[in-house]
């Protein structure tokens, strides 16, 4: 069982800088279709929490991933799913895309849960 404390976190600006730097193997987005249908980070892998572990043979081979969601709750749930299954290093976004929208890119539109 992996420990939660083991997941890293990354706030919005810091993942904005590490990814201008080329330095963000993998960008996943866990939110369901229609949240990623409104709003997405340019670049990110969109696979939805809930299919994560039957879709897992997509990121074989990624050892570092950055995970996402609206607030940062599912995708540190998405977290424990990943490393549990071997990925060497795990990133929750802290915030989720509200967050990064707020505090890098405005373009990028916000919702509320209910949709």
């Amino acid at each position: 069982m992996v420990n939660p404390k083991n997941i890293l976190s990354i706030g919005p600006q810091e993942l904005k800088a590490r990814m201008d730097a080329g330095e963000v193997e993998l960008l996943l987005d866990v939110r369901e279709d229609w949240e990623h249908s409104l709003a997405a980070i340019a670049g990110s892998t969109h696979i939805p929490l809930g299919e994560l572990i039957d879709r897992m043979q997509e990121l074989a081979f990624e050892e570092d991933i950055v995970v996402y969601c609206h607030f940062g709750e599912r995708s540190r749930r998405g977290a424990i799913i990943l490393l549990e299954a071997g990925v060497a290093r795990v990133t929750n976004l802290t915030g989720g895309i509200d967050a990064y929208s707020q505090l890098v890119d405005p373009s990028i539109g916000r919702y509320r849960p209910e949709g």
